[in-house]
This record gives C-alpha cells, structure tokens and sequence, in this order.
C-alpha cells in the first residue's frame, strides 16, 4: 500500500517482482482502503487470469518443487485446476495420488500457487498437519509470505461488497 498526496481521485495497482502495490490518494479512509485493496487485488487476479498455467504446466510445476524441494519423493499421478473448491485453495487424495488447485488461486503471484501446490505435494507424504508436515514446508522461503498473501485474500473476500452498505 503506498498513499500520496499527489494523488486525488485515482487508485491503481501493479506487480513489483512478487510483491502487489496498490497506490491510493492520501486522504482516503481507512474503510475505503480496504474496499479499494480487494478491488484492485481482484481486477489484477482478473490480468493475470489470462496467463494462467493450463493442467500440464501444473503437473511440471508440481515435479519440480518436488524435486528442488522434497527430495523428489513426491510423486503424483494427476494435478489438475477444478472449479469445486470456492473454500479451499487447493486438496490432496494421497490414496489416489491426485492434487486439486481452486481456480481461485489462478492469476495470483506464482510464489503463492506455488506454496499451495507444495502444501498439498507435501500431503502426499505427509497426511495431516504436524510437525513433520511442516517441516517439509519450512524448505520452501516463501511459506510465510505466501500464507499472509492467502490470509489477506480471504479476509477480503468477507468484505462487504462496495454496493453494499458498511456497518
């Protein structure tokens, strides 16, 4: 977020390597900044949407952080983008091997999709959530970062649509 004084009426919003900027007039509220974040992170999803990777490119992607980050003993038989998942970022069926991402992760910064994909490559070798899962995690630099981008998107998600009265 970075506000300016020479700015008046206009917001926008741009990539900066993997970090998001959105540039906001100075004299905006609190409220209005936060309406006006979900908005642009969302018109930028919506850029970005258009170079989404396809299944195939997953399935690469998903092999290589296997390898660069879990010793390539991850291994599955299929990853795939589905539509389904409107509250999860992505799922993992160890038994069958399969990964599913949300759609809702594409158009997001690549570090962040990459965590989810590891996340769930993870849970091929790892079934639930404890220290172990995590340690395998802890190998990937962007963990933190890529779990705070998620925690803002989701807590912009429960925003109140800018049509909607503000309480």
């Amino acid at each position: 977020m970075r506000r300016s004084a020479r700015r008046r009426t206009t917001v926008s919003a741009r990539r900066e390597g993997d970090r998001t900027v959105v540039l906001i007039p100075d004299r905006m509220s609190r409220a209005e900044e936060e309406r006006w974040v979900a908005v642009m992170l969302e018109r930028l999803a919506a850029k970005d949407g258009r170079r989404r990777p396809g299944d195939a490119e997953l399935t690469e992607r998903a092999a290589e952080l296997s390898a660069r980050y879990l010793g390539g003993e991850a291994r599955p038989a299929s990853v795939r983008w589905v539509t389904n998942q409107n509250s999860r970022w992505g799922s993992c069926t160890p038994a069958e091997g399969t990964i599913r991402l949300s759609h809702r992760l594409r158009g997001m910064p690549e570090y962040v999709v990459d965590y989810v994909l590891l996340h769930e490559l993870a849970h091929l070798l790892v079934p639930g959530h404890g220290p172990r899962f995590w340690q395998l995690l802890d190998a990937y630099p962007r963990t933190e970062r890529a779990r705070g981008y998620l925690e803002g998107v989701a807590a912009a998600e429960r925003l109140p649509h800018p049509s909607e009265p503000a309480d």
